[in-house]
C-alpha cells in the first residue's frame, strides 16, 4: 500500500525502531512493554478513509455484503458499514463469520474452540463480498474465513479490508484495503481494542524490551 505524505515519516520511525530491537541472550533479563499506536481519533479517521476506498473500488454500493470475523471485525465491518450509509445513504449488509472450525490447528490443540454463531443477513451468490478483520499476521485465519465464507454461497468476488496489518506473512495472501501497516518483529504482538468488545478503542504493539548493555 502506497503511504500518504503524513504516514511516511511514522512508518520510517517504526523500521528505524525496528530495526533497533534484539531478542534477549540466554538469561538476560528484559522487561514487556506496551505501546498504543492508534488512538480513538485515528482509528474513526482510518475507518472513514477505508468506507471510501471500499466504495470506490466497488463502483458503488451495489451486490456489496460486509462480512466481519468474529470477535473484531464484525464491529469493524459494522462501522464501515456506518460511514458508508453516511456517505451514500445506502444501508450495506453485515454478516459475521466465526472461523472456529475452519482453523488449520485443530488437531494441535489441547482444547476445543470456542464456537459463536456465524450470521449471512443476505445472498452471497454472485455478490462482492468484503471481509473485514483487524489484525493481519500469517494469514491462515483469513484462508480459514475463506474456507468457511463458501458454505454460504459463492460470491463473485472477494476482497480482504484489514484495520492492521502488521506483516510476517506465512501464506499467499494479501488485503485489498489497509488501515495501517505497522512493521512489526515476529516476537511482538499487536492488540487492537474496540469500544464494542473491549469498552475502548486502541491499537497497542507489545513486545520485549531488553536493557541496554
Amino acid at each position: 500500500m502506497r503511504l500518504t505524505r503524513e504516514e511516511a515519516p511514522e512508518h520510517a520511525r517504526l523500521v528505524s525502531d525496528l530495526a533497533a530491537l534484539r531478542l534477549p541472550d540466554g538469561g538476560e533479563a528484559f522487561s514487556v512493554t506496551s505501546e498504543q499506536l492508534l488512538g480513538p481519533a485515528e482509528i474513526a479517521r482510518t475507518i472513514r478513509r477505508l468506507a471510501h476506498e471500499i466504495i470506490e473500488n466497488n463502483r458503488g454500493t451495489e451486490n456489496l455484503v460486509l462480512v466481519g470475523l468474529l470477535s473484531r471485525g464484525y464491529p469493524l465491518a459494522q462501522r464501515l458499514a456506518a460511514a458508508i450509509k453516511e456517505f451514500e445513504g445506502v444501508s450495506i449488509p453485515v454478516g459475521r463469520l466465526d472461523i472456529g472450525l475452519y482453523r488449520d490447528d485443530l488437531d494441535r490443540r489441547t482444547t476445543a474452540p470456542i464456537l459463536r454463531p456465524s450470521e449471512m443477513p443476505a445472498d452471497i451468490d454472485g455478490a462482492t463480498v468484503v471481509l473485514v478483520d483487524d489484525v493481519l499476521f500469517t494469514g491462515r485465519s483469513i484462508r480459514a474465513a475463506l474456507e468457511a465464507l463458501l458454505d454460504f454461497g459463492r460470491p463473485a468476488r472477494v476482497r480482504l479490508a484489514i484495520l492492521v496489518d502488521r506483516g510476517h506473512r506465512e501464506l499467499p495472501i494479501r488485503p485489498d484495503f489497509v488501515g495501517k501497516n505497522i512493521p512489526t518483529a515476529v516476537f511482538q504482538s499487536v492488540r487492537v481494542r474496540l469500544v464494542e468488545v473491549d469498552g475502548e478503542d486502541g491499537v497497542y504493539v507489545t513486545g520485549a524490551e531488553v536493557p541496554d548493555a
